[in-house]
């Protein structure tokens, strides 16, 4: 997400609309995860208005709506083709199109996997994310899975949610993730240039900081090879997302504008004088 009220006071200055927030998140990060998309189709004004915010560099990662995704034995090409094509004024924003399958898309549905690969991936590089137990077998399934991937030149996204499920929920919010969020193996495959993790963690940035600690030495491997990769980071309500972030830039030691000060810190050093 990039629009969040919570981050007013830390990302954000207090004063900062609405309507701005994309501006004032790609001020400071190079990449967002679309989530919206998943659950309803942007109108073509806010896809225009959204691009008309942001630096030449910045990249989307826009998920295949869940009609699509959750529905592959009734997929529908031409709509789904249709819907890229509505996305036409953000394509030079896009990196990647992220497709998220739930945990009953298993082997048996890999035809049609395969359907939407051919569809789309001529188009977009694409990053699909599985939760069926059979796919992290390390053996049949899973080689094939990647196999497909890789002939399509698609990516297969890493989700770590080990932070997350090492803690009692405390919280509502601890609580809420935890049901909402798988608890799967952790595998860190890279099929493409490409590769994306998604790592879901805490609120407390110590502990999140054990569980992610062996990604540094991995993503560093990736950006000498000349990769690209797409790093996300997710807190249980999202309020400390971008501090985990920034915590996890600074540990990489690579350069980055999230380690610049922000506005709704610098408002509040002022505050002080």
């Amino acid at each position: 997400m990039w629009a969040n009220g919570r981050w007013k006071g830390s990302l954000f200055a207090d004063n900062l609309s609405n309507n701005e927030f994309l501006a004032g998140y790609s001020q400071y990060f190079n990449s967002v995860e679309g989530n919206t998309s998943f659950y309803a189709d942007p109108s073509e004004s806010q896809l225009v208005r959204w691009t008309t915010q942001l630096p030449e560099h910045f990249r989307f990662v826009f998920k295949v709506p869940r009609r699509f995704s959750h529905q592959l034995t009734e997929l529908d090409h031409n709509a789904l083709l249709a819907w890229w094509q509505h996305f036409a004024p953000a394509h030079p924003f896009i990196g990647l199109i992220h497709l998220q399958l739930p945990a009953t898309a298993g082997p048996a549905l890999l035809g049609q996997l395969t359907s939407v690969l051919e569809l789309l991936s001529s188009k977009i590089p694409l990053a699909v994310e599985v939760r069926h137990p059979a796919f992290f077998d390390k053996a049949e399934h899973e080689l094939t899975l990647n196999r497909l991937l890789q002939q399509y030149g698609a990516e297969r996204v890493v989700l770590d949610s080990r932070a997350l499920f090492s803690v009692a929920a405390s919280s509502p919010a601890l609580l809420d993730a935890q049901a909402k969020k798988p608890r799967l193996p952790v595998h860190a495959i890279c099929l493409s240039d490409r590769p994306m993790l998604r790592f879901i963690g805490t609120d407390d940035m110590e502990l999140n900081r054990q569980f992610y600690t062996p990604w540094l030495a991995k993503i560093n491997s990736w950006l000498r090879e000349g990769k690209s990769p797409y790093c996300f980071f997710h807190t249980p309500d999202n309020t400390l997302a971008p501090q985990l972030c920034r915590q996890f830039a600074a540990d990489l030691q690579q350069p980055h504008s999230v380690l610049a000060p922000w506005p709704g810190e610098q408002q509040a050093q002022l505050g002080l004088w």
